[in-house]
């Protein structure tokens, strides 16, 4: 099968590239704007692979992505491209509306032009996969519940509801117009390749560089840890072999407050990476204002994804935050340049 994968330079849309091209035989379209967090170094490892290609388009060009469908005869399009900061959603709602909303809009239509004039077995074949966040349902106490995908929609900042409606839009496409459209909603991702500015490798950063660690509040809010490359394969097993019009949550089962997470990257980098004067990067935390309406706590409830595809996580927190970790230390000229370009204003709490 050949895949579009919309936003394939950003971190998980780059896994599921690698992912495929690695341990699958389908073929990779890699569409994307090469907005802000966009980096095609993440592609070096596949990017002289004859099964994978890269083309620059904005999804709100609803002819030019009509037309990549029908030059490379798409079977899949699974669809990542979004801004996904809730800080930057905070600061500017206008571009997550624009991208997250308008863009998946004009991507459907584009998608549905295409699907219309397909016949036979390509046309039963053809699938839309939507892939979204944990955030639209708002969050959870502390004391315990789990999101469903029965779980009714409660976003709570620009970002969150911008992918609410974004789902919206896909499943309406799909009992509106008959379109294959298949949805997955995932927990907070995280591993190589993930851009500074979010919370995980935010800190490592700062940490290696002995700047402080600041963490939101008490540093209390809980959420889901998924490792990326765990994530990448659900999408491929959701994309092939997903029930039509059907929703998947994809979770690690890995609940971490944000300051015990913070603990855990400062015992790791003093494990790989001692400090010259041998005291804990415990020491650099720091406690600064909460973020506006920040949800209290993600927890993700995998049982659907889990027994009607098989999937399970192979990555536990401990052993995905040490390869993260170590990562991070061995591929220096592949975050250097984003760290130096990045302004380091935004926290990366999640």
């Amino acid at each position: 099968m050949k895949f579009l994968v919309t936003g394939g330079a950003g971190f998980i849309g780059s896994a599921v590239c690698r992912h495929l091209i690695r341990n699958t035989a389908h073929s990779v379209v890699n569409l994307d704007k090469l907005t802000y967090a966009a980096n095609l170094a993440s592609l070096e490892p596949i990017s002289n692979d004859p099964r994978y290609s890269f083309a620059k388009l904005d999804i709100r060009d609803r002819e030019a992505v009509g037309e990549l469908l029908r030059v490379e005869e798409i079977d899949v399009v699974m669809h990542l491209a979004a801004e996904s900061h809730v800080d930057r959603s905070i600061d500017g709602p206008g571009e997550f509306i624009g991208t997250n909303v308008v863009g998946t809009f004009d991507l459907l239509e584009a998608a549905r032009g295409y699907w219309t004039k397909l016949s036979g077995e390509r046309r039963a074949a053809f699938r839309f996969h939507h892939v979204s966040t944990d955030e639209v349902y708002g969050d959870l106490p502390l004391d315990g519940g789990l999101f469903t995908e029965d779980t009714a929609y409660a976003p709570s900042s620009p970002y969150s509801a911008s992918k609410a409606a974004s789902d919206h839009l896909a499943m309406a496409w799909h009992h509106t117009y008959g379109m294959p459209v298949v949805l997955s909603n995932c927990s907070n991702n995280y591993g190589p390749y993930h851009f500074p500015e979010k919370l995980i490798p935010l800190m490592i950063l700062n940490g290696l560089e002995g700047k402080d660690l600041p963490v939101y509040g008490k540093g209390e809010n809980v959420r889901d840890w998924l490792y990326v490359e765990d994530h990448a394969r659900a999408l491929e097993m959701i994309a092939t072999r997903g029930e039509v019009g059907r929703s998947y949550n994809v979770g690690g089962r890995n609940e971490r407050s944000n300051l015990d997470v913070v603990h855990d990257i400062c015992d790791a980098l003093d494990k790989l990476a001692p400090r010259k004067d041998g005291k804990s990067r415990r020491e650099q935390i720091t406690f600064v204002a909460d973020r506006p309406g920040h949800d209290l706590r993600y927890a993700i409830d995998a049982t659907r994804l889990e027994t009607e595809l098989g999937w399970q996580a192979q990555e536990t927190f401990a052993t995905g935050l040490e390869k993260t970790v170590a990562w991070f230390l061995e591929n220096e000229e592949w975050w250097r340049p984003l760290r130096e370009r990045y302004s380091g204003k935004r926290l990366g709490q999640t």
